[in-house]
């Protein structure tokens, strides 16, 4: 090998099996994420900062968010930057790291996908059966419900990464890569344990919340007309409306996300890598993207911003204001 090729290597030392430094082209096309891990980073924290702060928000659907806003904020703080490294330049943090990298991937993905699937089941006992839903959600039990979430990840992931973190580098083609490989049992049974399955559990429920939001649609209207709209149909309708908010954060994970599980079934395609950094740039962006959803249909969310960006929070007594 001549000393041209040689400056290519990550390893010109080891020169037999050194990897090659990765192309100009990757560096330009991953650019965006270093923008898309600052936004993520600030804007989770300001959602972890106000939920965390305010108890007017220590409701059962607001720990909800708070759980999916640190799942965010792990991707942006150290998802996003990792996997910027790991493709931009040779890998030199060793197969250790590696492996408890790809991990720690994994357990936020499974945790953002089984709090998304508490979201969903939060809303439809919310609207379809209101008058328990004070009984049967209450704050110490999604307390244990995320807890719960988030052990079963790390353990999911542990079992699935098992051969990996025991060996690291075992999946290696040359020193300066970092990849984990998923054997096919492996992958069939990601695939229905963190997409499949809870897709299906998403469907169902939103499908079974939207018959019934328009049956109390239609009552409420019935009611409104003929001059008798109540109080009990006031506190349904507000709910409605956090139905259809978290519906939409809903849809859109699912959105960012399928196509993500989609392009890892063709991985013989030739235009693979390609569709692969898109896809995982878009599944990024919906960490992204929560925060402003928020900021769109939730009024305590922009108050809670302005007394964190003026510092008002560090007044005495400010976790007691009147943020709703």
């Amino acid at each position: 090998m001549d000393i041209e090729d040689q400056s290519d290597l990550c390893f010109p030392q080891l020169s037999n099996i050194s990897c090659r430094k990765p192309s100009s082209q990757a560096v330009v096309d991953f650019v965006p994420f270093s923008v898309m891990a600052v936004l993520i980073v600030v804007l989770n924290l300001l959602v972890i900062i106000a939920i965390s702060h305010f108890r007017q928000l220590h409701t059962p659907t607001n720990l909800l968010l708070l759980s999916l806003a640190v799942a965010d904020y792990l991707v942006g703080f150290q998802i996003v930057p990792t996997e910027i490294y790991r493709v931009v330049s040779c890998w030199s943090l060793g197969d250790i790291l590696c492996s408890q990298f790809m991990y720690i991937s994994l357990t936020v993905t499974s945790a953002s996908v089984g709090t998304i699937v508490l979201i969903s089941i939060d809303r439809y006992v919310a609207i379809c059966d209101p008058l328990r839903y004070n009984v049967k959600v209450t704050v110490k039990r999604i307390q244990l419900s995320i807890c719960l979430c988030w052990f079963l990840s790390l353990s999911y992931s542990g079992i699935i990464y098992y051969d990996q973190l025991m060996h690291p580098g075992k999946y290696n083609f040359c020193f300066g890569e970092c990849v984990m490989i998923l054997n096919f049992n492996s992958g069939v049974v990601d695939l229905v344990v963190t997409f499949i399955l809870p897709f299906s559990i998403i469907v169902f429920l939103y499908t079974k919340i939207f018959v019934v939001a328009v049956s109390q649609a239609r009552a409420m209207r019935s009611h409104v007309t003929g001059g008798k709209q109540s109080v009990p149909f006031r506190a349904k309708k507000s709910e409605l409306k956090a139905a259809r908010t978290l519906g939409i954060l809903v849809l859109i994970f699912l959105i960012c996300f399928c196509p993500y599980y989609g392009v890892s079934l063709v991985p013989d395609s030739p235009h693979y890598e390609m569709l692969s950094a898109y896809t995982l740039y878009l599944y990024f962006f919906n960490s992204c993207l929560n925060p402003l959803i928020y900021a769109l249909f939730y009024p305590w969310f922009r108050r809670a911003v302005k007394h964190i960006v003026t510092l008002r929070i560090l007044q005495s007594g400010s976790c007691e204001v009147n943020i709703l």
